[in-house]
């Protein structure tokens, strides 16, 4: 385990002007934090190579269908954020959305269940699924690799069994398809930046506020500005585009707005976000990750983080279930198999460690992308999975390389 743990965002560079943040960052990522860096300009180039060698990329029409294809692998690797900020890890995410994915299908299709309680049903499947594996670690001590690797092939029979003979469960809901296959009116997307940009600002101000009022330095305005103003452009742009049209046949079949899946996404990043980044639990998960000896002597109870991370790992992992279903309109017998090692990837390239102690929410997001953007490039390039699978595992290693040199970096520098 590291013996240092991640700040969060938001106790650092507090009453620095813009240089002195940015001299602060750039002294991390000498000492060995890279965090998301790499994978940021990974992502930059990548996206410059595929628009370059097919220019149907960069069009309004794949970034709509690159969002909705990332969209399972992100929320899969932000509920494995938790686990691996333990040092931990959780193989069994993958089919337990395939679990969530089958209960949801049967429910629905052969019983007749609304959605809400199909889908409810789906997410406490989860919940049980990860305290079970909370309890197995923390308190029975079987490490998480063994545990995790015995529900991944129990739970790939588990699906056959819920599933049936049939071997392909459909799923009609007007609903739950919307999930992945529906967009938002224009001005409610258009809406919805307004309130995110502004909704950004003020919390910021806020805290701002909060910490002068408690004695500490809040972040200087010049640093709030500029990230609201970055936040705004990206904003402006992915919105900008997704409200053109972008169907091949307009006037039989619009195809306008931003997609259902991301105001979904946007919602699981603040709330996991504020969780890692604002409350008592999200600091104790870092001292864990960090160092658990340490944290047991400052009186964290290691065994009910353990256990919580793993609950909230598999309660997303069957969220990922259901919007996989709704993506595909169905559910087979090999839902969730092999996901879990592209959300793995997702998590690391992101910048997440291996080794715990550090990583963000938004690891997930970043890290998703260049997986999406990997697979969908490359797909529209005519190569085959094989290769596909190839790239995406020597990308994967060269991050897992990068986090390992940074962690030793980091040991040495002391920072």
């Amino acid at each position: 385990m590291s013996t240092s743990t991640q700040t969060p965002d938001y106790l650092q560079h507090q009453g620095q002007g813009i240089g002195q943040s940015l001299g602060g960052w750039w002294s991390k990522v000498r000492g060995g934090d890279m965090g998301s860096l790499p994978a940021i300009l990974g992502l930059i180039v990548l996206v410059l190579l595929f628009a370059a060698l097919r220019p149907t990329f960069a069009t309004p029409l794949n970034f709509a269908n690159f969002l909705t294809q990332a969209a399972v692998v992100v929320i899969l690797a932000m509920g494995l954020i938790f686990v691996l900020l333990l040092g931990e890890i959780d193989l069994s995410a993958g089919v337990t959305s395939g679990v969530a994915g089958a209960i949801l299908a049967v429910l629905m299709s052969k019983n007749g269940a609304p959605w809400y309680v199909a889908a409810g049903a789906a997410i406490i499947a989860g919940l049980i699924i990860g305290f079970c594996i909370g309890l197995l670690v923390a308190k029975v001590g079987i490490p998480s690799f063994v545990v995790t690797l015995a529900l991944f092939l129990a739970f790939q029979g588990l699906v056959l069994v819920i599933i049936g003979e049939g071997g392909n469960v459909r799923i009609t809901d007007p609903v739950i398809k919307a999930i992945e296959n529906d967009n938002l009116p224009i001005w409610l997307g258009w809406s919805l930046y307004v309130l995110v940009v502004l909704g950004y600002f003020a919390v910021a101000l806020i805290g701002r506020q909060r910490r002068q009022a408690r004695g500490f330095t809040g972040a200087s305005l010049g640093v709030i500005g500029l990230k609201t103003i970055v936040l705004a452009a990206i904003g402006f742009a992915a919105v900008w585009v997704l409200s053109l049209e972008r169907s091949t046949n307009p006037e039989l079949n619009p195809l306008s707005g931003v997609p259902i899946i991301v105001p979904i996404l946007m919602i699981l990043t603040l709330g996991f976000g504020f969780v890692l980044n604002r409350t008592r639990f999200g600091r104790h998960i870092y001292a864990v990750g960090g160092n658990a000896e340490a944290a047991r002597r400052a009186g964290i109870r290691i065994s009910q983080v353990r256990i919580a991370c793993f609950t909230i790992c598999s309660t997303t992992a069957a969220f990922a279930g259901i919007v996989a279903a709704s993506r595909a309109a169905s559910v087979d017998p090999n839902a969730g198999r092999f996901i879990v090692l592209q959300a793995v990837a997702a998590a690391v390239i992101g910048g997440t460690s291996l080794f715990g102690g550090r990583g963000r929410i938004h690891d997930a997001l970043i890290g998703g992308a260049v997986v999406a953007v990997i697979d969908n490039g490359m797909g529209l390039l005519g190569y085959p999975a094989g290769i596909k699978l190839m790239i995406t595992g020597a990308v994967l290693m060269l991050a897992a390389g990068a986090d390992a040199l940074s962690r030793k970096r980091s040991l040495t520098t002391g920072t």
